[in-house]
């Protein structure tokens, strides 16, 4: 690592990279935005937006849950909660006549409520409210490793099932006729993205990390013109949102994550407004 360090101080001229933290966070940057990217455009494809929002939010409820049975490391409590929660809210939602956003707004609202309660007790929810935007500039070396591992995992999962994700968020009938077992493959998607969600929250920050994944994929939709496009263009613009919103937020004193979240905003709207031009 220390050698990595001294290669970016040659590569990058700048004041900020004098400081461990600022390398830290740019190495996560690097690894956590085309993993954002890449997932980004199979929740798009499988209309899993909300979804993905409700899992953010649930992350309270694991760690409340976590205290209550003495679990130390939130991590592992927020982890379990969320793939539990993930798997419960298919389940319904496969055997409920509602439609699928009242069945997410149903247990997103009352999962986040609970956590509030517990979380509250004695007014200790004070200690927890940094996981609101989440601080990237505190992730350390052991935590980039992390990341990497969960990097290659995605990618392996994106190359072996993507086409038959994709499939299923087509048409679940058409799927099943070509004997893709959509539960399953809905089921082990929904594990992927608690999982990254979970071990991202602290750094990215429960109110934003929606937004990070959604974004850059939506923006890329916007401009793509064929699926290999979409998520070239997904994981480019998340990686440029999200090294300008560090370099950005390290300059204007700035939370990162809302930073990041803003440049992607606005290359969201960039785009959403060339598209017309482009389709004509």
């Amino acid at each position: 690592m220390d050698t990595l360090y001294e290669i970016m101080e040659k590569l990058l001229p700048f004041s900020w990279v004098e400081y461990n933290f600022m390398k830290n966070a740019l190495l996560a940057i690097i690894i956590i935005t085309p993993l954002f990217g890449i997932l980004g455009t199979m929740v798009i494809n499988n209309r899993m937006a909300f979804f993905s929002d409700a899992l953010g939010h649930s992350s309270l409820t694991g760690i409340a849950v976590g205290t209550i049975f003495g679990i130390s490391d939130t991590n592992i409590s927020m982890i379990l909660y969320a793939i539990i929660f993930a798997l419960l809210l298919n389940y319904i939602k496969r055997r409920n006549a509602l439609s699928t956003d009242t069945v997410i707004s149903v247990f997103s609202s009352f999962s986040m409520a609970i956590g509030l309660m517990i979380l509250s007790r004695g007014g200790n929810f004070s200690k927890y409210s940094n996981l609101l935007v989440g601080d990237i500039l505190s992730i350390t070396t052991g935590e980039i490793g992390l990341l990497a591992i969960i990097f290659v995992i995605t990618l392996l999962y994106w190359f072996l099932y993507f086409n038959r994700l994709n499939s299923v968020g087509v048409n679940v009938s058409l799927a099943r006729s070509k004997n893709i077992k959509s539960s399953l493959m809905e089921d082990s998607f929904s594990i992927l993205i608690a999982i990254i969600v979970m071990l991202s929250i602290k750094w990215i920050g429960i109110l934003i990390i929606n937004a990070l994944l959604i974004l850059p994929a939506a923006a890329g939709r916007n401009i793509a013109s064929n699926m290999r496009e979409y998520h070239l263009f997904s994981v480019l613009i998340a990686i440029f949102s999200g090294i300008s919103g560090l370099l950005l937020s390290y300059y204007l004193g700035t939370a990162t994550g809302p930073t990041v979240v803003i440049i992607a905003a606005l290359i969201f709207f960039i785009t959403f407004f060339i598209r017309p031009s482009k389709d004509k």
